[in-house]
C-alpha cells in the first residue's frame, strides 16, 4: 500500500489518503463482476479480476493491499493459493470466500493465515465490504505505528540528540556505537545532569531492540518495599492491595532494553535477586511460583562510584561484575569547553520551536559568561538556564544579564562531589585545557603556573592532552 495514510482518532473509520489495491480471484464472471461493481463504489479502491489462481500469482508484482480468493477455483485449491501468498507476503490480508460452511473448513484457513472467511449468499458483498473495511483500518494503524516509530529512532538518532563535538564527547561517541552493536550489559557513570538516560534511550533506539520497549526505572525514586514489586510484578492476592495481578518492569521490557538508572541506591536485599534475574534469565512474580523467561538488554546508571561502593560493600561484587559489561563515563559539562556554547545554541533553538517565537540569538557577551561559569548541574543546569534567559529576552539577542545563575548556589560545585584541594586544582587544569584547544602555555599564563606542572600532570596521567 502506498504511504501518506492517516486515521481517524474520533471515529471508527480510517480515512486512507491513497488507493487501496484489491485482487479478487474468482472463477465465476458474474459474481467476481458483483463483488467489483460494489467495492468500486469507493473511489478510493482499485479492484483487479481474475478467474485462475496462476493470472493472480503471476500478477503478485503489483503489491495487492488485500487478496479475495474464492475455495474452489479451477487451477488451485483455495488453502494452496493463500499458502502461495503468504510465502511471497507473510503480512498480506487474505480473504476466503466460500460455498463451503463447514466449519472445519473455515478454523482451517484461519490456522493457515487467512484475515476473514466469508460464506457465499446474499450478503456476501457487503461482508466483504465490512471485512475489507476492518483490514483498512489495520493497515492505517499499522502505518502509523512504523512512522512513529520511524519518528522515534530519529529522535534518538544519537549524533543529533548528544551534542557536542569535544574530544571528551567523540570518545562517548565511539562507545556508543561499540554498543549498539552489540547486546552486551551498559554502565554509564557521570554525574548528575550529565545526560545518562539520553545516551541510554540512544543506544535501545539505535540497537536491534530498537522496535521492542524501552523501560526506564528510577531506583531512587522508588520506596525499598515497592521496588520488588514494581521490577517484577505480582500476583493477584500477593498482599492486601492486590486486587489483580501486575506485570513488573522486567516483563514489559521483555525483548528490548530495561534502564535501571542510580542502581547504586538498590537495596542489598534486593541486589541477590537482581543477581539472579540477570543469571538466569527469569522472573517470579510476588506471591507466584511460576519461573517467566525474560530477554532483556540492561543498560545503568549511577553518579556514584560503583568501585567504592563495593569497598564500603554497600553493593555486592558479584552483581557489580555481571552489570558493568561496558563501561561508559560521561564528562562533566565543565570539562567540555566549547560544548556549552554548541548546547546553549541548540536550546535557544529548541525553546523557539516549541514555543513557535521569532528567532534569537547569544551575543558575545553572553557566550563569554556561559563559557566562565562551572555547571554543577551540567547539562540539565544548562538548559534551566537557556530557557530563563530565553523569557527574560526582550528582543532577537539574549544578552549577558538575561543570563541568571541564581538557580545553584556558588559553593554546590564542592559538594557535587568532595575531592582533595589536588585534584581540584587538576579539574581546574583539565578545564582550560579544554576551553584552550589544549594549549599549555596559554593556560599556565592563564593560572599563573608553570608549564613543567602542566607537563608533568600529563606525563602522570592525571591530565588529558589529546
Amino acid at each position: 500500500m502506498e504511504k501518506s495514510i492517516s486515521f481517524s482518532k474520533n471515529s471508527d473509520e480510517a480515512i486512507m489518503m491513497t488507493v487501496l489495491k484489491i485482487f479478487i480471484v474468482e472463477d465465476d464472471a458474474w459474481f467476481g463482476g458483483l463483488l467489483s461493481h460494489h467495492l468500486r463504489l469507493n473511489p478510493e479502491y482499485e479492484v483487479l479480476v481474475y478467474t485462475t489462481a496462476k493470472d493472480c500469482l503471476s500478477n503478485m508484482y503489483q503489491k495487492p493491499d488485500v487478496v479475495c480468493i474464492d475455495y474452489g477455483l479451477p487451477d488451485m485449491k483455495g488453502d494452496e493459493l493463500l499458502q502461495k501468498l503468504k510465502e511471497i507476503n507473510k503480512a498480506l490480508p487474505v480473504i476466503v470466500i466460500s460455498a463451503q460452511e463447514n466449519i472445519s473448513v473455515a478454523v482451517n484457513f484461519f490456522k493457515l493465515g487467512a484475515s476473514d472467511y466469508l460464506v457465499k449468499d446474499d450478503h456476501t458483498k457487503d461482508q466483504l465490504w465490512n471485512s475489507i473495511l476492518k483490514i483498512r483500518e489495520n493497515l492505517a494503524l499499522k502505518q502509523e505505528v512504523e512512522e512513529l516509530k520511524g519518528q522515534l529512532e530519529q529522535k534518538f538518532s544519537f549524533q543529533k540528540t548528544i551534542v557536542g563535538e569535544s574530544d571528551s564527547l567523540k570518545k562517548v561517541f565511539a562507545l556508543v556505537e561499540k554498543a549498539i552493536l552489540s547486546n552486551i550489559n551498559v554502565s554509564i557513570s557521570g554525574e548528575t545532569g550529565t545526560g545518562k538516560e539520553v545516551v541510554a534511550k540512544a543506544i535501545h533506539y539505535n540497537s536491534e531492540r530498537r522496535k521492542k520497549p524501552f523501560v526506564a526505572v528510577n531506583m531512587a525514586a522508588i520506596p525499598s518495599e515497592l521496588m520488588e514489586s514494581e521490577l517484577f510484578g505480582y500476583e493477584k492476592g500477593a498482599f492486601t492491595g492486590a486486587a489483580n495481578r501486575k506485570i513488573g518492569k522486567f516483563e514489559e521490557a521483555r525483548g528490548g532494553t530495561i534502564f535501571l538508572d542510580e542502581i547504586a541506591e538498590l537495596d542489598l536485599s534486593l541486589q541477590s535477586k537482581i543477581l539472579r534475574v540477570l543469571q538466569e534469565r527469569e522472573i517470579v512474580r510476588v506471591g507466584g511460583n511460576e519461573r517467566i523467561k525474560v530477554d532483556v538488554r540492561l543498560i545503568t546508571a549511577t553518579h556514584k562510584s560503583l568501585i567504592n561502593e563495593v569497598k564500603n560493600k554497600t553493593f555486592r561484587e558479584d552483581l557489580y561484575y555481571r552489570i558493568i559489561g561496558l563501561p561508559i563515563e560521561l564528562p562533566p559539562l565543565r570539562n567540555r569547553g566549547g560544548d556549552v556554547l554548541m548546547l546553549a545554541k541548540h536550546f535557544v533553538e529548541e525553546y523557539i520551536r516549541e514555543n513557535k517565537l521569532k528567532g534569537m540569538s547569544l551575543s558575545p557577551k553572553a557566550r563569554d559568561k556561559l563559557l566562565k561559569y562551572n555547571y554543577p548541574g551540567n547539562v540539565r543546569e544548562l538548559k534551566a538556564i537557556i530557557e530563563l534567559a530565553c523569557v527574560m529576552c526582550n528582543g532577537k539577542e539574549i544578552t549577558d544579564d538575561d543570563i541568571q545563575f541564581n538557580s545553584v548556589r556558588n559553593d554546590e560545585l564542592f559538594t557535587v562531589t568532595e575531592k582533595t584541594l589536588k585534584e581540584y586544582s587538576v579539574d581546574i587544569i583539565q578545564f582550560f585545557l579544554n576551553k584552550y584547544n589544549n594549549n599549555v602555555l596559554e593556560v599556565a599564563k592563564r593560572l599563573d603556573i608553570g608549564k613543567s606542572t602542566i607537563y608533568n600532570l600529563i606525563q602522570k596521567n592525571e591530565l588529558k592532552n589529546d
